[in-house]
């Protein structure tokens, strides 16, 4: 089963973060919501504290949710996800669309990726965990691949050492063993969602572009988008603030 916190009372939020994150990702966001919402916070297989998976695709990961809501008697909620928790929030929300209420999706669009992350493979793979002794390391060995500080210190949130020593905590084999399936485009086989969503993109960012408005339209036609300036790809954890409010109006409407 899924690993998840809950916070709040109130309508319920399922937030699912992006690749190599956990539930800790988006802990501002939810933070934030706590106090008008129950927020339920997830990590998706082969992520955080969630059992490691032989093999994962969006349809999986839609249905691992399916799963968990059902053993948690929650009939229905409104999905927030960023990246790769965005696509499989999307996902849900066109397999399952009685389950999904209002749809939240930060930076990522139901398209086809082109790989992206290689870099970030590198770099888990530069790290000898049995020949380190602390986190500055660990960064380190990861700078010749990542060169910005702010998405190694994210990376090294995957780090953590116990009896057996040094680990990770996400499932970096299984990862990069069904990588394509995590970049790969929505189901365009179900019929489209009807519900109200909203995109919220960050201005400098490129995951989603103009191209990427016809099949978004098609697959989620009451879609709007909103735009946080001066945000890259990681908006909500830039501006929470302005995210958050983009979110309670959105969903308040």
């Amino acid at each position: 089963m899924l690993f998840h916190r809950q916070w709040g009372d109130g309508e319920s939020i399922v937030a699912i973060h992006g690749l190599f994150g956990s539930i800790e990702n988006l802990g501002m966001i939810t933070r934030l919501l706590k106090d008008e919402y129950a927020v339920y916070a997830i990590d998706l297989p082969n992520h955080g504290r969630s059992p490691p998976i032989v093999k994962v695709s969006l349809s999986f990961m839609a249905e691992a949710v399916i799963e968990w809501m059902d053993t948690t008697a929650l009939e229905k909620a409104h999905f927030l996800g960023h990246s790769l928790g965005g696509k499989v929030a999307m996902e849900i929300a066109l397999r399952y669309p009685s389950r999904v209420d209002k749809l939240i999706v930060a930076d990522i669009a139901p398209v086809d990726y082109p790989r992206r992350h290689d870099d970030v493979f590198a770099a888990f793979q530069a790290v000898d965990l049995e020949n380190i002794s602390g986190r500055n390391d660990v960064d380190k060995a990861m700078q010749n691949h990542v060169a910005e500080a702010s998405t190694r210190s994210f990376l090294l949130k995957n780090l953590q050492k116990n009896a057996g020593g040094w680990q990770w905590r996400v499932n970096l084999e299984g990862l990069y063993k069904d990588y394509e399936h995590y970049i790969a485009g929505n189901t365009t086989e179900e019929p489209a969602f009807a519900k109200p969503v909203l995109f919220i993109k960050g201005e400098h960012s490129n995951y989603i572009l103009p191209e990427h408005r016809e099949l978004t339209l098609a697959l989620f036609p009451k879609a709007s988008i909103k735009v946080i300036h001066d945000t890259k790809h990681w908006l909500h954890a830039e501006k929470p603030d302005i995210f958050t409010g983009m979110v309670k109006r959105f969903l308040a409407d």
